[in-house]
């Protein structure tokens, strides 16, 4: 019974490549991957975020993901114009933040809500003109302090000096 099963499948398998029905796919050419490369249990789900252009803290549990967000506040909120804007975002972040404080799942990781007006202060000062003159790049000399020498006076041998 499996030899004629093996032989069904094979004769399929010939008619398709005869019509042509394995030409062109994708892939073709290319070495098979994970091959050469040592075993990876999850060589599956990468190559599912790879080939859809997902980023991999999707596989990130929810408290790690939040921290990293968090992390990642200033370079999001540069780029908005007012600071309603940049309020709204980290309203939003902070309810999710809050969200998952009320019912926790995943390690136990510390996150805290993110303060809005410290995101707005330094929002502003990232936008603020920057009118730097030449006098204002160059360092103020800075006196050095009057170095007192150390010395051991407990020990009998030594010159006070």
């Amino acid at each position: 019974m499996t030899e004629a099963w093996d032989a069904a499948v094979e004769a399929q398998i010939r008619g398709a490549a005869q019509r042509g029905e394995f030409d062109n796919l994708p892939g073709m050419g290319k070495p098979i991957p994970g091959r050469g490369m040592p075993y990876d249990e999850s060589w599956w789900i990468k190559s599912f975020l790879e080939r859809e252009k997902l980023p991999s803290d999707l596989l990130l549990p929810t408290p790690l993901q939040l921290r990293r967000r968090v992390e990642q506040v200033p370079d999001e909120v540069r780029d908005l114009p007012t600071e309603q804007a940049v309020r709204a975002f980290v309203g939003q972040l902070n309810a999710q933040i809050v969200a998952w404080l009320r019912n926790p799942d995943g390690p136990r990781v510390a996150v805290r809500p993110v303060d809005a007006d410290e995101v707005v202060a330094r929002w502003r000062a990232e936008r603020a003109p920057r009118h730097v003159t030449a006098a204002a790049t160059e360092p103020a000399p800075v006196a050095a302090p009057a170095r007192r020498s150390r010395r051991a006076w407990w020990l009998p041998w030594r010159r006070r000096a």
